[in-house]
C-alpha cells in the first residue's frame, strides 16, 4: 500500500483522491487549528500525525512516504491578491518548506496543486525556478492546467497541477496527463441537494430579488436580436459624456466639469463644489490617464447606450437606485435563454455576473458575495453542494458557512487529484515496470540559475 502525506491539507481534496486509490494518510499538516481538528474527524488520523505549522514541524517528525501532496498557499501568484510569489515572507516561500522535505525523504511521487496564474507569475520566472530546484532535488517534472469541469465535474475551476517522479526510479517516461472529457450534457442539477429545505439554505434577500427583476427589465427592453455586450455593462455611462481619454474628470478645473453630464447623464452645472465629482463614477476618479481597457469599456459602454437610449430609458431610473456595484452588469453566457431565472448568478464587487447553467465558476476563498446563485431556486448553494463541486463527497464541513465557503474555495478537487494520481501509479509503479538501470550522474544546474533560486529561498 503506498504512503502518503497532506500538506497544507485543509479540507483533504488530496487525501479524499488518493484514499479513493488506496493510499494511506502518514501525516497532515494545516495552519487552522480548526480545520486541523475536522481533518482528524474526518480521516481518523491520531493527533500526533495532523500537525500545524510545517516551519515548526522537523523532517524526522514526518513519517516516510512514497507520495507527497501539496496545495500550497495560492495567494502570493493569484491575480486576486499582490503577486509577490516566492518573495512572499510569510506564504510565497512555503515551496521551500516542501523542498526540505522532499530532499530528506525523497518520496517516489510529487503531486502539487495552485492557482493557473503561477505557469505566468513574473514572466514565468517562478515556474522556472520551481522545476528548477526539484530537478535538481532528483526529479522529473511535469505541468499542466486541468479544470473538473474537463471530467465531468460541473465547476470551471483552471488550477495548475505540478507531477514529478524520482529520475532514479522510472521518471515520467511512462506518464501520460488524464485527458479532458466531452460532457454536453453537463448540468448543475447533479449536484443540488433535493427534498427538504437545509438550515443554511440563503435565499434571496429582498434587495437581490429586486436588483435580479431590474436587470431582466434591462433584458426585456432591448430588442430580441439585439446581441448582449461581452464586456462588463456598466449602467452609470448612460447618457455620461465627461472626458476620459486625453483628459479625465480630476484634470478639469470645477468651471470646466460643469460642462459635463456624469453618471446617468447628470447634468453637473446644476451641482455645486464637490457634488460635482460626486456624479462622476468611482472608477473614473483616478487623478491620472485611464488605462487603455478602461477607455475601451467606457467606449463600448456608451456606443451601446446610445444605439438604445430610447429603448431602455424607463429601465435606467431603476438601475440608478441599485447599490453602485449592482449597477454592473457581466452576461458571459453568449446565445443562453435571456430569462435570469434560469442561469447562474453571481453578487460580486465587480457587478451581477451571468453564467450558463451546465457549470459553476470556480468556489473562491476571499469573500462570500461571490458564492453562486441558482436563478431558478432564487438561493445561494449550500455547503454541501459545494463539497460536492469539489468532489469531497459527504465530508463534515465548518458548522459556520462563511467557513466553510472559505475552506472550500481553498480546497483541490478530489476528483481531478485522482485522475491524475491514478495515472502516475499506473503507469510508473514498480509492479508493472522493471526497475530502470542506474542513471548518470545529473550536472549541476548552470551558476546564475541557482544563485536565482537561493536569493529568492533566502527572501
Amino acid at each position: 500500500m503506498l504512503k502518503f502525506i497532506d500538506l497544507f491539507a485543509g479540507l483533504g481534496g488530496f487525501h479524499v483522491g488518493l484514499e479513493r486509490l488506496g493510499m494511506k494518510c502518514v501525516f497532515a499538516s494545516e495552519l487552522n487549528k480548526d480545520l486541523r481538528a475536522l481533518y482528524q474527524e474526518n480521516y481518523g488520523l491520531e493527533e500526533k500525525y495532523v500537525r500545524g505549522d510545517i516551519n515548526h514541524v522537523s523532517n524526522e517528525e514526518i513519517p516516510s512516504h512514497d507520495f507527497l501532496c501539496a496545495g500550497f498557499p495560492c495567494q502570493p501568484f493569484s491575480k486576486a491578491g499582490s503577486q509577490e510569489g516566492l518573495n512572499d515572507k510569510v506564504r510565497g516561500n512555503l515551496f521551500y518548506e516542501i523542498l526540505r522535505i522532499v530532499k530528506h525523504h525523497k518520496p517516489t511521487y510529487l503531486l502539487l496543486e495552485n492557482v493557473a496564474n503561477l505557469l505566468k507569475h513574473d514572466s514565468q520566472n517562478t515556474w522556472r525556478v520551481i522545476k528548477a530546484e526539484l530537478k535538481a532535488a532528483g526529479y522529473e517534472v511535469d505541468h499542466k492546467i486541468l479544470s473538473p469541469h474537463q471530467f465531468g465535474v460541473p465547476q470551471l475551476r483552471q488550477r495548475m497541477f505540478i507531477v514529478a517522479v524520482r529520475e532514479d526510479k522510472w521518471g515520467l517516461s511512462c506518464f501520460n496527463w488524464p485527458q479532458p472529457e466531452s460532457h454536453e450534457n453537463m448540468s448543475v442539477r447533479t449536484v443540488l441537494d433535493e427534498g427538504p429545505r437545509q438550515a443554511n439554505w440563503r435565499d434571496f434577500t429582498d434587495r437581490e430579488a429586486e436588483a435580479v427583476a431590474v436587470w431582466q427589465e434591462f433584458l426585456d427592453c432591448l430588442p430580441p436580436d439585439a446581441p448582449l455586450p461581452s464586456f462588463p455593462i456598466w449602467a452609470t455611462e448612460y447618457k455620461a459624456n465627461y472626458p476620459y481619454v486625453e483628459k479625465v474628470p480630476k484634470m478639469l478645473t470645477k468651471k470646466q466639469l460643469a460642462e459635463y453630464r456624469g453618471s446617468f447623464g447628470k447634468r453637473l452645472k446644476k451641482l455645486k463644489g464637490s457634488k460635482r465629482l460626486k456624479r462622476i463614477p468611482t472608477y473614473a476618479q483616478p487623478d491620472e490617464l485611464f488605462p487603455p481597457w478602461k477607455q475601451q469599456f467606457i467606449r463600448d459602454n456608451r456606443a451601446f447606450f446610445k444605439k438604445y437610449e430610447k429603448e431602455l430609458k424607463p429601465v435606467m431610473k431603476k438601475i440608478r437606485k441599485l447599490p453602485f456595484s449592482w449597477q454592473k452588469f457581466e452576461w458571459n453566457c453568449k446565445g443562453s435563454v435571456r430569462q435570469l431565472d434560469q442561469l447562474i448568478l453571481q453578487f460580486r464587487p465587480s457587478g451581477i455576473r451571468v453564467k450558463r447553467p451546465n457549470y459553476f465558476p470556480a468556489l473562491v476563498s476571499s469573500t462570500r458575495t461571490q458564492v453562486p446563485v441558482i436563478g431558478w431556486l432564487g438561493r445561494y448553494i449550500t455547503a454541501s453542494e459545494g463539497a460536492r463541486l469539489q468532489s469531497l463527497g459527504s465530508i463534515k464541513l465548518p458548522e459556520n458557512n462563511t467557513a466553510a465557503f472559505r475552506a472550500l474555495g481553498n480546497a483541490v478537487n478530489a476528483e481531478v487529484v485522482k485522475r491524475i494520481a491514478e495515472r502516475l501509479i499506473d503507469h510508473s509503479s514498480p509492479t508493472q515496470i522493471a526497475e530502470p538501470a542506474p542513471k548518470p550522474k545529473r550536472k549541476k544546474l548552470y551558476p546564475a540559475l541557482v544563485q536565482g533560486s537561493l536569493a529568492l529561498a533566502t527572501l
